[in-house]
């Protein structure tokens, strides 16, 4: 692809492979600028679960700060290991798990000592029943193409009771166009197309993929994942956070939802695989 080509965005299918593959590429590319972007909102050891600033200290979705201590955690897209380190912090033995190279070399750059491991969400490798806790913060789950598998894989890895944490867009934003101004409030799309939005090369290779689920089919993949639904989160935006994320901005995130936030617990009994999923 020639330096100065700006991919073509467009709506497309995009399987697991071709997101997988999109998805490392596009991080490793674009870590550097992320977390120089991003990184003063993220802090080196805060646990924010989305744009509009929600600080799991204040939402203990986990559950009580104080009941962190001694448990292992894994935390799915952890980019450069904030999240984890403010777990770390609480006592808890936090595992940073993210498909990017260049993202959990940034987390070793700002260090504090967490255990960093390089892997696709859709084959953990890590032993059955070994955390109490998963979590991800915009991590892994908006960004492949099936969803149920990488919750089944979780489920796997958790101990019995144990919880998952989330959050994603919030669907609800895929039906206005992405930006922060009174453009992005007038409605451009129809909120039930499922279609992938891609941004290919110029010989049609996806660099960048994100995967659009309504509400209920997150739901019900969760449920199929083998999970009980606790509770459905959609932070509203405060009003000390003045800044601008991409689409998010207060214009926007005092009119509609910008993260949705799925606090989940795994079930005893997963339904049988090929009842998994939903169109």
């Amino acid at each position: 692809m020639s330096q100065d080509f700006e991919p073509e965005a467009t709506r497309r299918d995009a399987g697991d492979a071709e997101s997988s593959r999109a998805s490392r590429r596009w991080w490793d590319g674009n870590a550097d600028d992320y977390q120089s972007e991003h990184g003063p909102f993220l802090g080196d050891d805060r646990f924010v679960w989305g744009p509009e600033g929600l600080d799991e200290a204040d939402a203990a979705l986990l559950g009580p700060a104080v009941s962190l201590k001694g448990l292992d955690v894994l935390e799915i897209g952890a980019g450069a290991a904030q999240c984890s380190r403010w777990l770390a912090a609480q006592g808890a033995r936090p595992v940073a798990l993210d498909l990017s190279h260049r993202q959990l070399q940034h987390a070793l750059r700002i260090g504090g000592g967490v255990p960093l491991v390089e892997a696709d969400a859709g084959a953990l490798p890590f032993r059955d029943g070994s955390f109490d806790l998963a979590c991800s913060a915009y991590g892994a789950v908006p960004f492949v193409a099936d969803p149920v598998r990488v919750f089944r894989e979780i489920r796997r890895v958790l101990r019995p009771g144990g919880r998952w944490v989330f959050s994603v867009t919030h669907p609800v934003r895929w039906a206005f166009p992405d930006e922060p101004g009174p453009e992005g409030l007038s409605v451009a799309a129809s909120y039930f197309d499922r279609t992938p939005y891609v941004e290919q090369d110029e010989e049609g290779h996806a660099v960048y993929v994100e995967h659009h689920r309504t509400i209920g089919d997150r739901v019900r993949d969760v449920v199929a994942g083998g999970f009980h639904l606790v509770d459905l989160v959609e932070p509203e935006w405060p009003a000390w956070n003045s800044q601008e994320w991409g689409g998010w901005s207060p214009l926007r995130g005092n009119m509609i939802p910008g993260t949705a936030i799925f606090v989940c617990e795994r079930r005893e009994a997963v339904p049988p695989a090929e009842n998994v999923g939903s169109d």
